[in-house]
């Protein structure tokens, strides 16, 4: 990697003290308790951290190699599984930490800011240099020799405070999407059972049964070794329904898997507004996941394997409104209940026609639909904000960390 020329490339104990902390004895209930913050790496997610599950006392840390780091010392998780080892986070308070945690105090030539979005940003290539065996960890002396690209100080706090500021938009659209979403299952919530009215709507809500109401269509099992990606006729996976975050498919626009006539020839064809269940789920939270079709193509679509595909008469379930059929209670408690299999838990069709639900007139359930469709669509919008402002910082990040795009500053040769 070429740096511009008053940059540097230094072992991270150059720029800061490294250590680690202990832990006291569990057995002694004196050292348990008090008025010290202490850090696991569990709690080292990337976030600023300023409080703590457990506390330790002052008889704790001095009968251990537990010691206080004062705030604004970087936290680097050296053990831990999954995603843990190798994420930092900032102390927002003077805490004390466990042994698997590796406190990093920058010396006055680096911004501590700085120092923190480049340990994240290189999160990958710390993990990296992980000791091998039965489970890779960091060491003090690993991280000690981490790898930091140093410009001069003035662009350190020029670097980090671009960067902070694009990872706060970020921040602030996961809050606001999390909010919406929280906002929306309330809406589902109430207004799938009838708790909450649309204005315009107090006729009484009259019980079905699905199975009077109903017409399933022929299904064909294709394996992914028999789709292809040239074939006209469009073909609907239950995996695909799994991995599906919306509740809708528009089978004419989307990108879809293929299959042959001759081998899908006698499945039905899918229509507008036809429901199609993923019929086998390892989760009780993937058992009655649905979506409904939209559009179809000219060339046809049809459910495929392990999926169950429903067409319901429009007078009693209207267009729209069967695609949140599997949020209303009565119907996910009755599929949960019923689900056979050990491993595997299975949706039948039997099992859906045997559902009795109150149902609100179609009128009412087509308001329901689309009041929950805008909820949908301001969270998709938010979700592709969200999914550019991320690419924008990743892309900043790569080229401010690595000195190719210079920020318009007076940068001193000494």
């Amino acid at each position: 990697m070429t740096l511009p020329h008053n940059w540097q490339i230094l072992d991270l104990t150059d720029v800061a003290k490294v250590y680690s902390g202990g832990t006291p004895r569990r057995s002694a209930p004196d050292n348990w308790g008090g008025p010290i913050p202490w850090v696991t790496t569990a709690e080292v997610d990337g976030t600023v951290i300023n409080s703590t599950v457990e506390s330790i006392t002052e008889v704790g840390l001095s009968h251990s190699a537990a010691r206080i780091a004062p705030a604004g010392t970087l936290l680097m998780a050296m053990y831990g599984q999954g995603k843990t080892r190798g994420m930092t986070s900032m102390l927002g308070i003077d805490a004390a930490m466990n042994q698997a945690c590796a406190a990093i105090e920058p010396r006055p030539s680096i911004d501590a800011e700085y120092l923190l979005v480049y340990l994240q940003h290189n999160y990958e290539m710390i993990r990296s240099l992980s000791n091998s065996g039965s489970q890779d960890n960091l060491s003090g002396r690993i991280v000690k020799r981490i790898p930091i690209v140093v410009p001069p100080l003035v662009e350190q706090r020029l670097i980090a405070t671009i960067l902070r500021d694009i990872s706060s938009l970020v921040s602030s659209l996961e809050k606001l999407i999390a909010k919406k979403q929280a906002i929306k299952q309330g809406m589902m919530q109430q207004l799938l059972t009838g708790r909450t009215r649309l204005p315009g709507f107090d006729r009484p809500w009259a019980d079905v049964t699905l199975g009077d109401h109903v017409t399933y269509l022929r299904t064909v099992p294709l394996s992914r070794a028999q789709l292809d990606g040239a074939s006209p006729l469009r073909y609907l996976h239950y995996g695909d329904i799994h991995t599906r975050a919306g509740v809708t498919l528009d089978a004419a626009r989307e990108p879809m898997p293929r299959a042959s006539t001759i081998l899908a020839g006698r499945a039905g064809r899918l229509q507008r507004g036809d429901l199609v269940f993923a019929d086998a789920s390892e989760d009780p939270s993937g058992v009655g996941k649905s979506v409904e079709i939209l559009e179809v193509p000219t060339d046809g679509v049809v459910a495929g394997l392990h999926t169950i595909a429903a067409r319901f008469s429009r007078p009693v379930l209207a267009d729209g409104f069967k695609a949140y059929l599997q949020f209303i209670p009565v119907f996910r408690e009755s599929l949960l209940r019923r689900a056979a299999g050990t491993k595997v838990l299975a949706t039948t069709r039997s099992t859906i026609s045997s559902i009795t639900l109150a149902l609100p007139s179609v009128d009412e359930q087509s308001a329901i639909a689309a009041a929950l469709r805008d909820a949908d669509a301001e969270i998709s919008a938010l979700e592709r904000r969200l999914a550019k402002a991320r690419v924008v910082k990743t892309g900043m990040m790569q080229q401010l960390l690595t000195g190719r795009i210079r920020l318009p500053v007076e940068v001193s040769d000494g």
